[in-house]
């Protein structure tokens, strides 16, 4: 008897259908095709002890599973759910009516027991558009897929609890959130908050345009300075998630197995703080099945790399392409698959090897030229795409020591979002342009028009400053933030001045 049972691929961010077709007849054999890695081949072990040690019976036949399309490799464990359900209803053990209106997930232990998968989101999403009528999955990822809606999710703990609901003998209870009213409920908690950090106000101030146009932002400082502490916070004053954006970060957490099973929607942005030992892969995303990386988890967030000089010079290098696209495309020989990557690049590093380079007190120990050396290692190309340079110099005992409580992270996001707010005014014409950090050549052109106070002032910094040429279209994005921030029209010479004061690390003099 042949059989039809409906399981999911996840390619990217996105899933496809896959039909499992058994079929039961005369013979031994079992055979399983459609191009299926390891994982995949090994279901019939599991399958089997998991059928037998809940009273159903492995057939003594010959059993041919075809997963379509046959083109496309499938990978994983969960797929061992679908494929029982298929053997059992090939060889009339259970019913098969609510065969065709239900998408099956999940990874079977020995027992019978239902393992958690990945890229239940993107499963769930697929299966709604294709006018499924529900899906079953393990219980620990029910949650996550309940997040949409016009959809039956229902959660199982054993494969004897699918196997009633599908014979009709007793019902899966059925999971529903509310997804507006819990994410909107969650929103705005944030457990980490700016008024933790004493002093500091000029890094505040930085930090805080960077947030609001969208900036990238490399923080240069002795140890103990307080560089982490502070890039730590910046989700807490960057805007809150958008329902749609929350959706779409969630979708590439799901695809990674990184949703808990108390969470439905990530409502908080992402903070990714990868070891200067990563690898380059591990960074961008691939591997043989490819994976989303540390830049894609990063998405409608902020990617922190700490000690960037560190980081192999390779694995800085392969940010440059992500940094400008805000995608990322993985390629194979049979297919590619692109990845989202906009996120807000947050970097710190000692000024030189000791660490104390520019030290108010301390002095450095470092020999000639052994500043710029260190300096050296992050390549002109990436540092042209950091827009804000910042120093930053340790806190004094006495700010250390007062009781005043500091700005706390949710003044600072007010501010943050009404300067987002104008330029999402500013922008609506502009597809895939939302904050300053965004703007093209022409839109720079276009949004930012210099007096000629203005221009006298930004051409004695590119000569007496030893700025370079590259900084100019960085400083006048930074100039146009701080005129948001002010709600100021146009860009007044002091907004350009402090801009100027953002591109440290391009002064020839430094490390000289």
């Amino acid at each position: 008897m042949l059989v039809k049972t409906f399981g999911s691929a996840v390619f990217g961010i996105d899933a496809t259908t896959i039909t499992c077709e058994v079929d039961v007849t005369t013979g031994i054999k079992f055979m399983l095709v459609g191009l299926p890695d390891s994982a995949v081949k090994e279901s019939q072990q599991r399958m089997e002890s998991a059928l037998r040690l809940n009273g159903y019976k492995w057939p003594k036949q010959k059993i041919i599973i075809n997963m379509a399309p046959a083109d496309i490799r499938k990978e994983g464990s969960a797929y061992d759910l679908p494929l029982a359900a298929g053997v059992l209803a090939a060889s009339q053990q259970i019913n098969t009516d609510l065969l065709s209106k239900y998408i099956l997930m999940g990874e079977l232990s020995l027992d019978g027991n239902l393992q958690p998968i990945k890229g239940a989101l993107p499963i769930a999403i697929n299966a709604r558009k294709e006018g499924f009528e529900g899906f079953i999955l393990p219980k620990q990822n029910v949650r996550e897929a309940a997040v949409v809606d016009k959809l039956k999710v229902y959660g199982a703990e054993n494969i004897r609890e699918v196997i009633d609901f599908l014979n009709g003998e007793n019902t899966l209870e059925q999971t529903i959130i509310d997804t507006r009213a819990e994410f909107y409920a969650q929103v705005s908690n944030n457990s980490i908050d700016f008024a933790d950090v004493k002093g500091q106000e000029n890094v505040k101030r930085a930090l805080e345009i960077a947030a609001a146009g969208g900036h990238n932002i490399i923080l240069v400082g002795p140890p103990g300075a307080g560089k982490t502490m502070l890039a730590k916070r910046i989700p807490g004053i960057l805007p809150p998630f958008t329902l749609k954006e929350a959706l779409e970060t969630t979708k590439i957490h799901s695809v990674s197995g990184n949703i808990d099973k108390e969470t439905s929607l990530m409502t908080q942005r992402p903070f990714r703080a990868p070891h200067h030992t990563i690898s380059d892969v591990a960074l961008v995303g691939g591997g043989n099945y490819p994976q989303p990386g540390e830049i894609s988890l990063a998405h409608n967030g902020v990617l922190f790399l700490d000690e960037l000089p560190e980081f192999k010079r390779t694995v800085l290098e392969v940010m440059r392409q992500p940094l400008e696209d805000r995608t990322i495309t993985i390629s194979r020989a049979k297919f590619s698959v692109e990845y989202p990557a906009s996120f807000m690049l947050v970097a710190s590093m000692n000024p030189c090897p000791c660490g104390y380079y520019n030290h108010p007190t301390k002095d450095c120990v470092c020999g000639p030229g052994i500043v710029q050396k260190y300096l050296n290692k992050i390549s002109g190309p990436l540092l042209d795409r950091i827009d804000i340079h910042l120093e930053v110099v340790p806190v004094p005992f006495k700010k250390l020591s007062e009781l005043d409580a500091s700005e706390n992270s949710e003044a600072v996001r007010q501010r943050v979002m009404a300067a987002r707010k104008i330029q999402e005014e500013r922008f609506a014409d502009c597809k895939g342009v939302y904050a300053n950090a965004q703007m093209t050549s022409k839109l720079i052109k276009q949004h930012v028009v210099l007096d000629e106070t203005s221009n006298e002032l930004i051409k004695t910094a590119m000569e007496k400053l030893g700025l370079s040429a590259r900084a100019y279209d960085r400083i006048l994005k930074v100039s146009r933030t701080i005129a948001d921030l002010e709600s100021e029209a146009n860009v007044q010479p002091h907004h350009l001045s402090e801009a100027i004061h953002y591109r440290s690390l391009d002064r020839e003099t430094w490390g000289a």
